[in-house]
């Protein structure tokens, strides 16, 4: 995935289309990315105790890693990312602007 935890990714396609958010978790395995106030739901919850009253909360839930593109800071949109190596690191490069991300 080229998509890391901490990035502002930028939604592509969806109910919330271009909303910018920072990721909040990475699931490489599923493919899947949690991005902060993106894909709200709402969800009712039963009371767990006696006498406690339900409650309806609102959960974040994941997206597909292909409806995010990161957002390159220089550029200011979200733009494509290619891998290039340096040594023996790979870096993160913006595809319009080659800088690194």
């Amino acid at each position: 995935m080229r998509i890391k935890k901490g990035d502002t990714v930028q939604i592509i396609s969806g109910k919330d289309q271009g909303k910018t958010g920072q990721v909040l978790s990475v699931m490489p395995m599923k493919r899947r990315v949690l991005v902060e106030n993106i894909n709200i739901f709402k969800k009712h919850r039963r009371p767990k105790r006696q006498g406690e009253k339900g409650e309806v909360i609102e959960v974040a839930k994941p997206i597909h890693e292909s409806n995010v593109l990161p957002v390159c800071k220089s550029c200011n949109r979200g733009v494509r990312i290619s891998l290039k190596g340096a040594g023996r690191k790979k870096v993160r490069e913006c595809k319009q602007c080659h800088r690194s991300i």
